[in-house]
């Protein structure tokens, strides 16, 4: 009893941490909702083999698509269905996102929001000076001369878009999603984006306080099995002490 409460009281509170920052992120553009469940994993030792913990297991993240809307932004992108937009780590390794809120940086670099540059076929990709840019449906990003008069249009590259097997996808702290041996996926010309739109968060409000609710509930029985524990001991504590 004191192994199960006691760790289940511990991982309950790590999963309210979960809930609370997918609740945090419900206004986050093409962030995918944390999942969590629990499981028992037996205690190692000796002794019976009656002892278990309980532990948070994280399996990954809802995948279900948010809802897309419709800015009018050249640089705002949204995937039609399952895909990625690849881009760059600090480190040069290679991360995915959801979220197609794009920006010229001022050297010129086609970057997300947070500065991270967006890989094309090529690697990052370099927009001209003065220009207005157009992303095709396949991810093909395009430039014609803002200055007069009008030029012929540039194909500057074209985004790589990946869809690799979810499973084999993890998050990071920072929110982007990776290969789980750490290499990178390969572009796949099925993957379709939405110019001018933007996708929201998938995660449910409704869903996310009901579960913190539940939780809640769930840690107050475990802390009186606790509680009962320790009563129990006292009880027995007693008897013994009667009975010598």
């Amino acid at each position: 009893m004191i192994y199960v409460a006691m760790t289940g009281a511990k991982h309950t509170l790590g999963q309210q941490a979960s809930v609370a920052h997918n609740l945090a992120n419900v206004s986050t553009n093409g962030y995918r909702a944390a999942a969590s469940a629990f499981r028992a994993v037996p205690v190692q030792g000796d002794g019976l083999a009656t002892r278990t913990f309980v532990v948070d297991s994280t399996p990954g993240a809802n995948y279900a698509p948010g809802a897309l809307q419709s800015t009018g932004r050249d640089l705002d992108i949204a995937l039609q269905g399952k895909g990625w937009i690849a881009v760059q780590l600090a480190d040069g390794g290679e991360a995915y996102t959801r979220n197609g809120s794009l920006q010229i940086s001022p050297n010129g670099m086609l970057q997300t929001r947070d500065g991270l540059n967006v890989l094309g076929d090529g690697g990052p990709m370099a927009i001209p000076p003065d220009s207005i840019i157009n992303i095709a449906k396949d991810g093909t990003v395009s430039a014609v001369s803002s200055v007069p008069p009008p030029k012929t249009v540039n194909v500057v590259g074209r985004i790589k878009l990946v869809n690799p097997d979810e499973k084999l996808l993890v998050r990071g702290g920072d929110g982007l999603f990776r290969l789980a041996n750490g290499g990178s996926a390969e572009a796949d010309p099925n993957v379709a984006l939405t110019s001018g739109a933007l996708e929201g968060s998938n995660v449910n409000v409704v869903e996310e306080m009901i579960t913190m609710i539940s939780l809640a509930r769930q840690f107050d029985m475990q802390m009186q099995l606790l509680s009962n524990a320790e009563k129990n001991a006292t009880q027995a504590s007693q008897i013994l002490n009667i009975r010598s």
